[in-house]
C-alpha cells in the first residue's frame, strides 16, 4: 500500500534536500552511483500450545542502508538512527569501502552516463531512470496489523486448533503461530529517484502432531499473504484444517520402496520448491555474471521442451513474493526467464543489469536496511501446459509420484540437487497405488528441466510461508503444474 510521500519523509525524519546531500556526499570522490533504503519494520509474534497462549513478541527495525559504488567496488554500510550525523558516517564510510579500503564484485551502474544529483542537466539520464512513482499497489491493507490488538488475533488461532482437532481423532497436538510484520520503506538514489511504500505481511503456521498405536506422524500447513488483518477469514480457516489432515492415512500406511532411476511426476503447488531451488536460483544474474551456472552465456539458448515457461513475478496481488518496487527502487516486473523453451532473461538487479547491458527485472531485494541487495527471486512458477493429472499419471509404468519436499540442497554451480520426500506415492501401470516416505529424488537441476516431457494444464502457486536462503532471508512463493521428469535417481531400499 502507499501513503502519502510526506508519511514516509517524516517518519525518517529526512527531506528531499537532506536525501541529496547524502548521495551527493556519497559520489562527490569519484563514485558513480549511491542509494539510500530507509526501512521501519514492526513485528508481531503470537504462539499458541496446547490451547494457551504460550509466548509473544514485539519488536520495531528501524534505520537506513547507504550503498556506494566507484568502478567495480561496492561500499556499504548502514545506521541504526536516521540522524543526519550519523548517517553522514555511515556514507563516509560506505564511500572509503568502495574507495578501496573493502569492497566487493560488482559492476558500474550507468558508467557511461554522469550523475544526476548535483551534476547539472540531467535530461541525458531519462533512458536509464526508473519512473518516481508508479500507480500499483499489489498490496493494499485494509485492516492494518500494527493496530491489531492481541485479544482480538488469539480467537482465530484458538478455532483454528479447535477445527483441526475435530477433524481426526488422531490429532495428538496442535500448535498454531501467528506472526505478521509491517514495513514502511522509502528509497533514494544518485540518479534522483525517490519511491515508498508500505509492505504488510501477515502468516499463519499449524503443526500437528498424530498419533496411531504406537507410531506418530508430523505435519505442518502455513497461508502467507502481503495483506492485513483482513486475511483472517472463515475460508481461510476451513481451508488450512482440512489441509491439516489430509492425506494423514496415506502417512501412516506409507512405505520405503526401492531405489533407482524412474520418472518422476511431481504434483502441482508445492513442488515448485524444487523449481526454485534447483532450477531458479541457477538463472540469478549475478551467479550467470560470475559464470559460476551452468546457464551463464546460454541466452537464447534452447534449455528445455517448447512447451515449457518458466516465470519470475513480482505482480501477484497479495502474494508473498509480491513487490511494488524491489529493494533497489526498481518497479516490480513480470520477467520470463524461459519462453517456449528458449532461455529469454536472467534475475537482474541494478548492477547486474548494467553488466549485461540489459534492464533491472526488479529482483534486487536484500533481509533489511543491514544487507546490500542482490539478485533474489519472487513468485517462481512454471506455466501449464496441455496434459491432464490424469493422462500424466497414466502415461508412467513404474515410477513416483511425488507432491511435497523438504530438506533440500543443491549446488548453484553443477545444478545437482537432492530433496527428501515428504509424501508420494508409488505408480504401478499408470496407477497410484502404495504411498511412500523416507525417499530422497536426487538429479541435475538443468538435466531434469531438459528432461520434463509432460507439462500438466492445472498450474498453482503454492501460499506457503516460502523463505529463501542466499546469505540473506527474503519471503518468495513458488509453483507448478503438475510435470513428468523423464529419468530421476529415486532413493530408497
Amino acid at each position: 500500500m502507499y501513503k502519502e510521500g510526506s508519511y514516509y519523509l517524516d517518519l525518517f525524519q529526512v527531506t528531499r534536500q537532506g536525501l541529496e546531500e547524502l548521495v551527493r556526499a556519497g559520489i562527490k570522490d569519484g563514485g558513480s552511483y549511491s542509494d539510500l533504503f530507509f526501512e521501519n519494520t514492526t513485528y508481531h509474534e503470537l504462539l499458541l500450545r496446547d490451547g494457551i497462549v504460550s509466548s509473544g513478541g514485539f519488536h520495531v527495525d528501524h534505520g537506513v542502508g547507504i550503498r556506494v559504488l566507484k568502478g567495480d567496488r561496492t561500499g556499504y554500510a548502514y545506521s541504526e538512527s536516521t540522524d543526519m550525523k550519523a548517517m553522514a558516517g555511515a556514507v563516509k564510510a560506505a564511500s572509503m569501502i568502495a574507495a578501496g579500503q573493502g569492497g566487493g564484485d560488482t559492476a558500474t551502474i550507468y558508467p557511461d552516463r554522469e550523475r544526476s544529483v548535483g551534476s547539472g542537466d540531467a535530461s541525458h539520464l531519462r533512458n536509464c531512470q526508473m519512473p518516481v512513482q508508479q500507480k500499483a499497489d499489489r498490496y493494499p491493507m485494509v485492516k492494518d496489523w500494527r493496530d491489531a490488538e492481541a485479544k482480538t488475533l488469539v480467537p482465530f488461532m484458538e478455532r483454528l486448533q479447535r477445527t483441526i482437532s475435530a477433524k481426526d481423532p488422531r490429532v495428538h497436538k496442535v500448535i498454531i503461530s501467528l506472526s505478521d510484520q509491517v514495513s514502511d520503506i522509502l528509497m533514494f538514489n544518485s540518479l534522483g529517484e525517490l519511491t515508498f511504500d508500505t509492505r504488510p505481511m501477515g502468516t499463519v503456521a499449524a503443526s500437528i502432531v498424530f498419533t496411531q498405536d504406537d507410531r506418530i506422524e508430523n505435519k505442518t500447513v502455513s497461508r502467507s499473504f502481503r495483506t492485513g488483518v483482513e486475511m483472517l477469514t472463515d475460508s481461510l480457516l476451513e481451508e488450512m484444517a482440512s489441509e491439516a489432515v489430509k492425506g494423514v492415512d496415506e502417512r501412516f500406511a506409507a512405505k520405503r520402496p526401492k531405489g533407482g532411476k524412474m520418472p518422476v511426476v511431481m504434483g502441482a503447488g508445492a513442488s515448485g520448491i524444487l523449481l526454485h531451488e534447483a532450477m531458479g536460483h541457477a538463472f540469478e544474474a549475478d551467479f550467470n555474471k560470475k559464470g559460476q551456472s551452468i546457464f551463464s552465456g546460454r541466452i537464447g539458448e534452447r534449455v528445455c521442451r517448447e512447451a515449457i515457461s518458466i516465470v519470475d513475478d513480482g505482480t501477484i496481488p497479495g502474494n508473498r513474493g509480491a513487490v511494488n518496487y524491489d529493494d533497489e527502487g526498481v518497479p516490480g516486473q513480470k520477467t520470463f526467464m524461459v519462453r517456449d523453451g528458449i532461455l529469454e532473461s536472467y534475475l537482474h538487479d541494478r548492477i547486474s543489469a548494467a553488466h549485461f547491458g540489459v534492464t533491472p527485472t526488479g529482483n534486487g531485494r536484500r533481509e533489511s536496511f543491514r544487507y546490500a541487495p542482490i539478485p533474489r527471486m519472487r513468485a517462481t512458477y512454471m506455466l501449464g501446459g496441455n496434459s491432464t493429472k490424469e493422462d500424466i499419471i497414466a502415461s508412467v509404468k513404474k515410477g513416483i509420484y511425488v507432491d511435497q519436499f523438504s530438506n533440500g540442497q543443491v549446488q548453484i554451480g553443477e545444478g545437482d540437487f537432492t530433496f527428501f520426500v515428504k509424501s508420494g506415492f508409488l505408480i504401478e501401470n499408470g496407477r497410484l497405488t502404495m504411498p511412500v516416505k523416507d525417499i530422497n529424488i536426487i538429479g541435475n537441476g538443468p538435466q531434469a528441466l531438459a528432461d520434463i516431457v509432460a507439462v500438466g494444464n492445472d498450474p498453482k502457486v503454492d501460499d506457503g510461508a516460502w523463505t529463501c536462503g542466499k546469505g540473506q532471508s527474503c519471503p518468495v512463493s513458488c509453483g507448478i503444474p503438475t510435470v513428468l521428469v523423464d529419468s530421476l535417481t529415486v532413493g530408497g531400499e
